[in-house]
């Protein structure tokens, strides 16, 4: 049997078996020519995620909103690879997602060596993405849900070793991405955050012994609170938009630790030579579906005594709500921009969050010129939140230095 023709057999039984797990996966589907894809989004809905089958990394991998699009993908697709489907699946837009990776044995018994919190919302691949672990938002019922369901999907598979699980929430209700049965770029992460090496306790259990031998009978607990953040080459290729998709860009990782949430994201950043500014001017401009979530952190902005310059859109709505914002040209309007501001060194902060089909077209001109400067420039809300959550911890405790196994021994000294 070919690739090609087990592929839908295969994604059909994956589909029967969470069902039978009662475990909510969003919609999705296969195809082979535009009219497929066609009747596929019409049945789950648009926006779609489409990628071509057996790749790594999110290659090829795109968010599609409209049908000429879908068209557009569909004939690059086909014939690139005639003889591979391409798998459509419902996208799961403005949601939060989790990455969970754990340890199974033969006996069934499951270890969840952590859970890790999206930074970035869904949309963004997965190594892309800050996290943070122990998640810092979540509610505790959703992380409840999450390791029922992780450790349904390791018995079910008979999994002895690692596994890694995706999993998004949104509207209340938590969904599995994608299940990996094997080890995750996420492991090392988990393992020094924890002071436990995953991969040697995953290899002595597949070679015969239990997790109860090694003396894991429960979660696996860090040791604080500890932010991954991506390694980007983008100032090496001059003209490549910074903004973040589903394909795969970073091509490192680094990790803050602290203990709280604000200095670990402060730590992160800078190791990826991004200083979070403690004070200076914020430029502003998000879509019309982002302003509401926009006026806390503009806000949290203005009471930390930072300047807030805006788009004429974005600085009227915040003007509504008492803000005092200054209103700069757009790139296209006139001179001087906010392009032009930020080669002159007067942006401090970049806060460029469209949404939709405009995530990739947009304000392009702007992220270029901020990390061409070395202006810190973020493309979500979420990590905007992070962001002031740092300024306020930088400026209440700045940053300290403290060994790993500092951590581990407060973990010991806490559970003596």
């Amino acid at each position: 049997m070919s690739r090609f023709s087990a592929l839908r057999p295969t994604r059909s039984i994956w589909q029967k078996l969470l069902a039978d797990l009662e475990i909510t996966q969003p919609a999705s589907g296969t195809a082979t020519s535009r009219q497929e894809a066609r009747d596929v989004a019409a049945t789950i809905g648009f926006p779609v995620v489409v990628r071509p089958s057996y790749v790594l990394g999110g290659r090829g991998m795109a968010i599609v909103y409209d049908v000429v699009t879908l068209d557009r993908y569909m004939t690059q697709a086909v014939d690139a690879s005639p003889e591979h489907p391409v798998l459509v699946d419902k996208f799961l837009e403005d949601a939060f997602e989790f990455d969970v990776d754990a340890v199974a044995d033969a006996t069934g018994a499951v270890v969840i060596g952590g859970i890790m919190e999206h930074i970035e919302e869904a949309g963004i691949h997965s190594g892309d993405s800050s996290c943070v672990v122990p998640p810092f938002i979540c509610p505790e019922r959703h992380l409840q849900t999450i390791r029922d369901y992780t450790r349904r999907i390791a018995k079910a598979l008979q999994v002895v070793g690692l596994m890694n699980v995706q999993y998004a929430t949104k509207d209340d209700v938590v969904y599995v991405l994608e299940v990996n049965p094997r080890a995750s770029r996420t492991v090392p992460y988990l393992s020094k955050a924890a002071g436990v090496s995953l991969a040697k306790v995953a290899a002595k259990v597949m070679a015969g012994r239990t997790l109860a031998d090694l003396g894991l009978t429960s979660d696996v607990q860090v040791a604080g609170t500890f932010v991954k953040s991506p390694v980007f080459p983008f100032v090496r290729f001059p003209g490549v938009d910074t903004i973040l998709g589903p394909e795969m860009k970073s091509t490192g990782e680094v990790m803050g630790g602290s203990s709280n949430f604000g200095v670990a994201f402060a730590k992160a950043q800078l190791a990826v030579g991004q200083k979070v500014p403690e004070g200076g001017t914020a430029f502003v401009s998000v879509n019309n579906k982002d302003k509401a979530n926009l006026l806390p952190i503009a806000r949290d902005l203005a009471e930390l005594g930072f300047r807030l310059i805006a788009t004429r859109g974005t600085a009227a709505f915040l003007r509504a709500y008492g803000l005092h914002v200054e209103v700069i040209y757009k790139v296209n309007e006139g001179r001087p921009n906010v392009a032009d501001e930020i080669v002159n060194r007067k942006v401090d902060l970049v806060i460029n969050t469209p949404l939709g089909r405009e995530s990739f077209f947009d304000d392009r001109t702007v992220r270029r010129a901020a990390m061409m400067h070395e202006v810190p420039c973020i493309t979500t809300l979420t990590g905007a939140a992070a962001a002031v959550q740092a300024i306020r911890a930088l400026r209440q405790q700045g940053l300290g230095v403290r060994a790993l196994q500092d951590y581990y021994a407060g973990i010991a000294a806490e559970k003596v």
